[in-house]
């Protein structure tokens, strides 16, 4: 079989930062608005009463701190809370597209190749700004790229289910140089005044350089020494919006781009994560003492702190899991590739790292990974 290496990775953090009481200064303005717009309604039991929250709530309930945005304007504004965003040029790249190229220029770089080295990209993403034509071929016609390129979603997965799609290829192939590329733009599908999830998502973009051992030059390079993916239909995390709202009688009256069931998304996901990663070692024949670092799925810091200690068997130091969520908050699929990309240089040859997302679907991707 061919080996496959990562040879580079790449980050794209947006230039706008928003911080938890910025955003909770702003809920809490609406809920007091909201709350004596409709006092008599309240009082008589037909609306809800809308609660304030604080930064130790957020803190405390996700582990988050603060998040990047592409657009800050309007979210903060009680009048508006959203981000405020000019419609693009159709003749321009979306956003998705300028991220998406900004983090590949860095992940080229790093792998010491060139724009015309990749053969296929993999624009992934839980969210499209663009349903056609593919953002992907946007970006290799920015960067000058040969071959082709797809647009792909499995939520939370999209990263890892992007990045065995491009060790397949390579396996069977059909490409050489791939190039998966992650830009979440997530800020946008938020309701700024649900209390339980307006804190939740920031955004950014991720980018691999994944090619043949033979071909890779870089001083940085990771062996992808097994794969493993899994999909389990739940409705707990999910969209309730799409392109055909405009054709129902009715427009629905939530705003519920983002919805979950939190507590059933911990109970059933979790179990599901950690035995696919038990195994998925297992496979390899590793022990998981043999693990230097997880690179698991940003969501939840105590999911991410619960599945650590579920699988180590201890406690775990900050290393063995690495956080991002204080600064980026959840970026969906890039978030575990996030922590990869910031927490890589102290690996020497032969030490082993798992990198492992899991989210909607339910679905868990999982990738070996050994340092050469």
């Amino acid at each position: 079989m061919t080996s496959v290496v990562i040879s580079g990775s790449g980050l794209f953090t947006p230039p706008h930062k928003v911080s938890n009481k910025e955003l909770v200064d702003v809920l809490n303005a609406y809920a007091e608005k909201y709350n004596s717009e409709h006092q008599a309604e309240i009082a008589a039991g037909t609306l809800a009463e809308k609660k304030s929250s604080s930064v130790e709530f957020i803190e405390k309930a996700s582990g988050i701190k603060s998040r990047y945005v592409m657009h800050k304007e309007g979210i903060t504004d009680l009048n508006v809370m959203h981000p405020s965003m000019v419609k693009n040029d159709p003749e321009q790249p979306p956003e998705m597209v300028l991220m998406a190229v900004e983090a590949a220029k860095q992940a080229i770089a790093n792998s010491g190749k060139q724009a015309s080295d990749i053969d296929m990209i993999i624009l992934g993403s839980s969210n499209m700004q663009r349903s056609y034509p593919s953002m992907a071929v946007e970006v290799q016609q920015i960067l000058g790229a040969s071959g082709f390129g797809f647009d792909m979603n499995v939520a939370c997965s999209t990263a890892t289910f992007a990045i065995i799609n491009a060790y397949n290829a390579i396996q069977t192939g059909n490409a050489n140089t791939v190039l998966v590329v992650n830009p979440e733009f997530t800020t946008p599908q938020l309701d700024y005044t649900n209390r339980d999830s307006h804190f939740i998502f920031g955004d950014v973009a991720t980018a691999l350089i994944i090619e043949k051992q033979e071909t890779a030059t870089s001083a940085n390079q990771f062996k992808i020494v097994n794969t493993s993916q899994i999909t389990q239909f739940s409705n707990n995390i999910r969209c309730n919006h799409s392109y055909v709202d405009h054709c129902y009688d009715e427009l629905a009256e939530d705003n519920s781009f983002f919805f979950q069931e939190g507590r059933k998304v911990f109970k059933e996901l979790l179990p599901l994560a950690t035995n696919t990663i038990s195994s998925h070692i297992a496979d390899n024949n590793w022990q998981v003492t043999d693990v230097k670092r997880m690179w698991l799925h940003q969501a939840n810091i105590n999911m991410n702190l619960f599945a650590a200690k579920k699988l180590l068997g201890r406690e775990p130091e900050f290393l063995d899991a690495p956080l991002i969520l204080d600064e980026y908050a959840n970026t969906a699929s890039a978030g575990s590739v996030v922590a990869f990309h910031k927490y890589q240089d102290d690996f020497k040859s032969g030490d082993k790292g798992i990198l492992c997302s899991f989210g909607a679907g339910y679905s868990v991707g999982c990738i070996s990974l050994e340092k050469l």
